[in-house]
């Protein structure tokens, strides 16, 4: 048992799948006081479990509204709500003085995302980017070798974000307005983020191509491939695939990727590869064994809040990555390069 004074962490909404995994690790940790809440659940577009049902799926404490839980005087609160809703439960979060950790995107417009890093700075709590790949030793190691120099100058990346299309449990991943876009809105942020960390820098120009042809029977209405390319600094060239092309049958949801490649030689990371694989009697099973990345990102969270300090990736690094996704988005729209 630890001899911490326990903090009170609100989770607000089931929205975003995440918010599983994230209710599961807190309330394994016995300095942690958790509390859940999710009233915009009954309105979701799906029949998955939501709001208080699912709450008693993962034995966690439920209350009804985003105002209960915020007047039990969180110490830090998580947003895994649809992103139309990041800026609102930020804003409000960020007024009660509770650190926060919000799922990425930020949000769905690149104005929202700064109103919510003034709302944290003005209350002078934390707003961390919910970006757990950052966390992955791989990526610590390739950052080092890019850092030392052994890869030489960086010429090149190519990333890929590939997973599911997310209609059967969270559907409105699909809805233009709760998550404003579709595959490239879903994906790019993640490998944008470990991009914003090697270079240290915003690309200079993003292009990008989308489509619906992936699940075209299925009736979305947002993009469901991807293709993105941006030109950093100094010319390098980087790569997104930010398509929903994993099958339904897959015995995961899928993975990201990120190869570097350097004039001296070139190293690739894919945090979630590493598993045991075998089948059941259900099919194939799918047990990853590498890095907790969620696990890794909460106690840098928890960290901070206990100590008051910044959490990293921090909000402003959200709002750089969401640069980048709108970009994308535009070009998309444009089919031209645009300019950051």
């Amino acid at each position: 048992m630890t001899d911490r004074p326990r903090l009170r962490v609100a989770v607000l909404s089931f929205a975003h799948t995440h918010a599983i995994g994230y209710c599961r690790l807190l309330a394994d940790r016995d300095d942690i006081e958790l509390i859940t809440t999710d009233p915009d659940g009954a309105d979701a577009p799906d029949d998955a479990p939501r709001g208080a049902e699912l709450a008693a799926i993962l034995g966690v404490r439920y209350v009804a509204s985003y105002d209960e839980a915020l007047a039990w005087g969180p110490d830090a609160v998580v947003v895994t709500a649809e992103n139309s809703r990041h800026r609102d439960l930020v804003e409000r979060a960020a007024a009660a003085g509770a650190h926060i950790l919000c799922e990425k995107p930020l949000a769905t417009t690149v104005e929202d995302a700064i109103a919510m890093v003034a709302a944290a700075e003005r209350a002078d709590v934390s707003l961390m980017t919910a970006y757990p790949v950052r966390f992955a030793s791989s990526f610590a190691d390739a950052l080092a070798r890019v850092r030392s120099g052994q890869l030489g100058s960086v010429i090149g990346v190519k990333g890929t974000n590939n997973g599911k299309l997310p209609i059967a449990n969270r559907a409105w991943f699909t809805d233009p307005v709760l998550s404003g876009g579709g595959a490239l809105v879903d994906h790019v942020v993640h490998c944008a983020d470990l991009l914003d960390e090697l270079f240290g820098a915003l690309p200079t120009s993003v292009r990008a191509v989308t489509n619906r042809m992936l699940h075209a029977d299925s009736g979305v209405q947002v993009e469901t491939g991807g293709l993105v390319t941006a030109i950093y600094p100094g010319g390098v060239v980087a790569t997104i695939d930010c398509s929903w092309s994993v099958p339904d049958n897959a015995p995961t949801w899928g993975g990201l990727t990120l190869q570097i490649t350097g004039t001296r030689g070139t190293v690739t990371l894919a945090p979630f590869a590493q598993h045991v694989r075998g089948q059941d009697a259900n099919g194939e099973v799918w047990e990853s064994v590498g890095d907790d990345l969620d696990r890794a990102m909460l106690d840098e969270f928890l960290a901070a809040a206990r100590e008051g300090r910044p959490a990293a990736p921090s909000g402003q690094v959200g709002v750089r990555t969401l640069r980048v996704v709108d970009a994308a988005q535009r070009s998309a729209r444009t089919g031209q390069p645009v300019l950051l």
